[in-house]
């Protein structure tokens, strides 16, 4: 992830796409796949909700979508810290992309705080 943008859009499909090459090189091993099939599906879901958002009928129903987006990200979050410690991965990228992740969960909850007019 060279480039950051300031577009929630861009960066999570970008994170999507940095989430799956980093789980295309975890090895073949059974303890991997639970924890992959998961981070997959959260890290994944926070771009897919954040686009459905853009078909909204209301703000409110806006503001779900990033809020569940946010939710995503937060478990995407535990999914990155639980491979970074409890496993051989490469800590270095896992660092990264928890990093990564926690800046996208950091623009969702400002993002809502704004919607919401709490900020």
């Amino acid at each position: 992830m060279t480039e950051k943008s300031a577009d929630i859009k861009i960066r999570a499909y970008r994170f999507s796409i940095a989430i799956i090459k980093f789980l295309e090189k975890l090895p073949e091993k059974k303890i991997y796949w639970t924890i992959s099939d998961q981070l997959l599906r959260s890290a994944t879901s926070i771009g897919a909700n954040v686009i459905e958002a853009s078909a909204s009928s209301s703000k409110k129903e806006f503001i779900r979508y990033f809020e569940i987006a946010l939710k995503s990200a937060n478990e995407t979050k535990y999914w990155l810290a639980l491979l970074k410690d409890a496993t051989d991965t490469d800590k270095n990228r896992t660092t990264e992309l928890l990093e990564e992740a926690k800046e996208i969960s950091n623009m969702l909850a400002v993002s809502i705080l704004t919607m919401k007019n709490k900020r």
